[in-house]
């Protein structure tokens, strides 16, 4: 099966570079990314896509990369299912970037 995505945008924010327990590099950031059409009222829409990179690709994107860079982005999506505080069903849906690239 192919399970892969390749996204172009800008970042939104600084990423968020932090460890987890066991020191492993994690970072998340949201990609911008324009689409190639209209709205039926004349305006171009933007989709903001949530994206998680780890271990070297997250060192890499915290390093080189700030809010407003163009990055192209490459990897798998993933669908989570978690409980909110409220003890609510939630999903969220985020890119798992196995590469990401300067898009500028």
């Amino acid at each position: 099966m192919l399970n892969k995505v390749v996204l172009m945008g800008r970042l939104t924010s600084v990423p968020d570079l932090s460890r987890t327990g066991s020191g492993t590099a994690v970072t998340s950031f949201s990609l911008a990314c324009d689409r190639d059409f209209k709205s039926q009222s004349g305006e171009k829409e933007t989709d903001f896509i949530e994206v998680v990179a780890w271990k070297n690709t997250a060192e890499f994107v915290s390093k080189y990369f700030t809010k407003g860079r163009m990055a192209v982005v490459e990897g798998r999506p993933q669908i989570r299912d978690w409980t909110d505080k409220d003890g609510g069903k939630r999903r969220s849906a985020e890119l798992v970037a196995d590469h990401v690239y300067f898009g500028d």
